[in-house]
């Protein structure tokens, strides 16, 4: 069992940052890949970046490249989404995930725990 706290939503202007941290709970953090998510009212839950077990591999979705980083702390049982360049569109609530495939995985069928979500509001 994981649990998933996610924390550093807030509201910032177009064109600033913001840095999500999500802190997991148990003693199995560093065999599971992890996942942000976002989500906007009425829409879907759509897939941003992505890490695996290691930190060896990530991915990203082709709206945030270059503009977001995802990162891992085992040690801490922490993921990381440090986001530059915010735009108005990535407005959401942006949710944490763990999948025990320890993939950086886009699918978000093998994200078996989810966080309650932090609002990220990017004023324009």
């Amino acid at each position: 069992q994981v649990q998933l706290v996610e924390s550093g939503g807030g509201l910032v202007q177009a064109g600033g940052s913001l840095s999500l941290s999500c802190v997991a709970s148990g003693r199995t953090f560093a065999r599971y890949g992890m996942g942000w998510f976002r989500q906007t009212p009425g829409k879907e839950r759509d897939f941003v970046a992505a890490i695996s077990w290691s930190g060896g591999s990530t991915y990203y979705a082709d709206s945030v490249k270059g503009r977001f980083t995802i990162s891992r702390d085992n040690a801490k049982n922490t993921v990381y989404l440090q986001m530059n360049s915010l735009k108005a569109e990535d407005t959401a609530v942006y949710y944490c995930a763990a999948n025990g495939a320890g993939a950086s995985t886009s699918d978000s069928r093998y994200y078996n725990y989810w966080g309650q979500g932090t609002q990220v509001t990017v004023s324009s």
